[in-house]
């Protein structure tokens, strides 16, 4: 059986890079939610990654099961913390926050999740996860209690994900951050990439095809986007596969 991480690098053997949509399950019922994931496989998503910084839901469970009745697409969890946690999911990001100092988020909940994820036997994808500059405070960072990394500082961000790759992870992930006002910069996205063999996933405020596609040529492999969904329509998700499919 193949890999939900083998699956989505397949995608960037296919594609050049891949494209997938977060869904946050606090942003609406979960008839729209439902309703969302079916669109992200119509229109062309790869993937959708499911999670938040203040999921509380406690039918995390049924959401998720309930949205692989209708996708064929991988769904995998995108946590906030151990108790975002759901056996329904293909696999899910088992991040460290690497660009912060908190423990807690380094290796705190992951100690805490990890025998859980072993009884569930969930698939996971070890990922150095970095928060970014992005031009006010996102909810990721105020509730990690850590500092983003200069959006004009590439150097440090790419010594983190070389940090990352020799840690053994499999992903570096550069997060912007849920209703950021600047982008991770083409600029970092290139110095990050060109420094670790690992595939290099890029979210937060990509408000445009255009800026998707610009961060694909510069070496990311992946492109999230959430709220601009939301804020735009689901249409939009085609536009987006599209010119991140296109690059290669």
């Amino acid at each position: 059986m193949v890999s939900v991480f083998d699956n989505l690098m397949n995608v960037v053997k296919k594609h050049g890079a891949g494209y997938i949509v977060l869904i946050d399950p606090e942003s609406g019922s979960s008839e729209k939610l439902i309703s969302s994931a079916e669109k992200c496989r119509k229109y062309g998503a790869d993937a959708i990654f499911i999670g938040g910084s203040l999921v509380s839901s406690n039918s995390l469970d049924n959401l998720i099961s309930e949205i692989k009745k209708n996708v064929t697409i991988p769904v995998v969890l995108f946590p906030g913390g151990a108790y975002q946690i759901s056996k329904e999911a293909d696999a899910m990001l088992f991040m460290s926050l690497i660009s912060g100092r908190n423990p807690n988020y380094l290796i705190g909940e992951q100690v805490i999740a990890a025998p859980l994820i072993k009884k569930m036997n969930i698939e996971t994808i070890p990922t150095g996860y970095m928060l970014i500059e992005s031009g006010r405070t996102t909810s990721v960072e105020f509730m990690s209690s850590t500092k983003p990394i200069p959006r004009d500082k590439p150097a440090i961000a790419a010594a983190h994900a070389m940090a990352a790759e020799l840690l053994g992870m499999k992903i570096v992930y550069l997060e912007a951050g849920s209703g950021a006002l600047y982008p991770v910069s083409d600029t970092m996205v290139e110095v990050v990439s060109g420094s670790v063999s690992i595939p290099v996933i890029v979210g937060g405020g990509i408000k445009t095809p255009e800026d998707a596609a610009s961060k694909v040529k510069k070496g990311a492999s992946f492109i999230v986007t959430g709220n601009v969904i939301e804020d735009r329509g689901s249409e939009i998700i085609k536009e987006f596969a599209d010119a991140v499919h296109s690059v290669k």
